[in-house]
């Protein structure tokens, strides 16, 4: 069974968010989401200071079973992107919830409150 973290917030198309004390927020994909990707292999993430819209495509991640698109869960500017998942993507498998995509500066942060807590989330997977 995946593992859902209390504390973050989590769109339905499984991506986590969780706010910084500096009022950025970090952006990652779920358990459940590489558990069912399988091995990855390959993640395309959003460039830097990039403007992202909630729910537009920002990226992808591949594995060994398939690709998805990584969705933006809230809309804001990216001020800084995890090169070491590009390098080593497998981290997403063994620590999926320390091994965050971007970290994006909120435009509306009040859409971080329309996402979906731990138990919401844990009720769609």
């Amino acid at each position: 069974m995946s593992t859902i973290e209390a504390g973050l917030r989590y769109a339905e198309t499984h991506e986590w968010a969780r706010l910084e004390s500096d009022g950025t927020v970090s952006v990652g994909i779920t358990d459940h989401a590489q558990e069912a990707l399988g091995d990855v292999v390959y993640i395309e993430l959003p460039a830097l200071n990039s403007t992202l819209t909630a729910a537009q495509p920002v990226g992808v991640v591949e594995s060994v079973k398939a690709a998805s698109d990584i969705h933006a869960p809230l809309s804001g500017t990216v001020i800084a992107v995890n090169e070491g998942l590009t390098e080593a993507p497998e981290g997403v498998n063994t620590h999926p919830y320390q091994s965050w995509f971007y970290r994006i500066q909120p435009s509306n942060p009040d859409e971080l409150q329309q996402l979906l807590d731990a138990d919401g989330y844990k009720a769609i997977c």
